[in-house]
C-alpha cells in the first residue's frame, strides 16, 4: 500500500473569503473522487485551522501501488479537481511512501 500526501500553500494575496472558498471547493471535489476512480482506497482533504503554519491545505490518500498513484495523477477527474486549487497555489509539497 502507498500513502500519497500533498500539502498546499495558498497565495498570500488571497483574501480570507477567497481562501476559504478555494479550500472548501477543492475538498468537496477531491473527496468525491472515489465514486469516479475505483482504485482510490482512501482520500481526504484537511483545511489547516492553525493560520501560523506553512501550509493551508493537506490531501491524504491511500492506494494499493505507486502505479495507482501515477494513474490517479493522470486521471481526468483528478486533473479537474486539482484545477480548482492550482491557480491559487504558491507552493506544493508531496510525499509518497509504502506502509
Amino acid at each position: 500500500m502507498v500513502k500519497h500526501i500533498v500539502l498546499f500553500r495558498l497565495k498570500e494575496d488571497l483574501d480570507v473569503e477567497a481562501r476559504s472558498r478555494v479550500a472548501d471547493d477543492f475538498k468537496v471535489a477531491i473527496e468525491a473522487l472515489p465514486a469516479k476512480i475505483d482504485f482510490i482506497r482512501h482520500i481526504e482533504v484537511g483545511i489547516n485551522i492553525n493560520g501560523d503554519e506553512s501550509f493551508d491545505v493537506a490531501l491524504y490518500s491511500e492506494f494499493d501501488t505507486l502505479d495507482d498513484v501515477r494513474a490517479y495523477s493522470r486521471h481526468p477527474d483528478h486533473i479537474a479537481a486539482s484545477g480548482i486549487i492550482k491557480p491559487y497555489t504558491e507552493a506544493r509539497a508531496c510525499v509518497d511512501y509504502e506502509f
